[in-house]
Order: C-alpha cells, then sequence, then structure tokens
C-alpha cells in the first residue's frame, strides 16, 4: 500500500482587508466577525472614539487576546489599575476580569484584532 498524503481544501469564501474602513465611521463601536466556532471568535473592532458606558464593565465568559493594529486605546480594570495600548501592542484578558475601554483614538480611527477563546482550559 503507498503512502498518500491527505489534505482538506478550505476554500477561500471571501477576501477582504483589515484596514479597509467605510467612508463614513458609525457612531457606535463596530464589531464584526472574521471567523467563528464552538470555541473560537476572531473579529475585528472598528472604534473611534467610543467608550465603555460610566458604570459599566465588560466582564466576558471567555479568555480575549486584543491587539490594536492602528491607532491607541486605554483600558482600565476593577483593581483601579490602566494599560495603555498602542498600535501593535497586544494584551491577553482572562474571562471575568472586569475592564472598561477608557479611551479609543479617533484620528486615526482604532482598528483591533481581538480573538476570544478558552485559552486556560
Amino acid at each position: 500500500m503507498g503512502m498518500y498524503a491527505i489534505r482538506t481544501i478550505i476554500p477561500i469564501l471571501r477576501m477582504a482587508n483589515l484596514f479597509d474602513l467605510p467612508s463614513v465611521l458609525p457612531n457606535d463601536e463596530g464589531f464584526e466577525p472574521l471567523l467563528s466556532s464552538h470555541n473560537i471568535l476572531i473579529e475585528r473592532i472598528i472604534s473611534s472614539g467610543q467608550t465603555t458606558p460610566a458604570g459599566q464593565w465588560y466582564d466576558q465568559e471567555k479568555d480575549e487576546w486584543v491587539i490594536p493594529l492602528q491607532g491607541e486605546a486605554e483600558l482600565s480594570y476593577e483593581d483601579g489599575s490602566r494599560i495603555m495600548l498602542k498600535k501593535g501592542d497586544y494584551l491577553l484578558i482572562g474571562a471575568h476580569q472586569k475592564h472598561r475601554v477608557e479611551y479609543t483614538s479617533a484620528n486615526p480611527p482604532c482598528i483591533w484584532l481581538a480573538i476570544h477563546g478558552n485559552f486556560f482550559i
């Protein structure tokens, strides 16, 4: 019996560019799923000055790895600590680690790449 390599071909369904933005940005932050399955979500987030509303916290079920590809942002945590993220800085936020977005740049808009999953199981 000969040896055969078995490959799965995954068709390219859509080609896009993470840096392509609408000509007019909406007033709300934009969330665009790029790839999703039962245990992972990869999304592009476009922020242009939006912040988390006063008194609210993100308390997510899954871990979140984020990187601003363009622009900058500042996050704060429930313990009062803050972190400034500039283009290329990345951060892993553990599940249920309460955090807020305190600042996002508007010029240029902040383009995030976010990966959600259970990374510490």
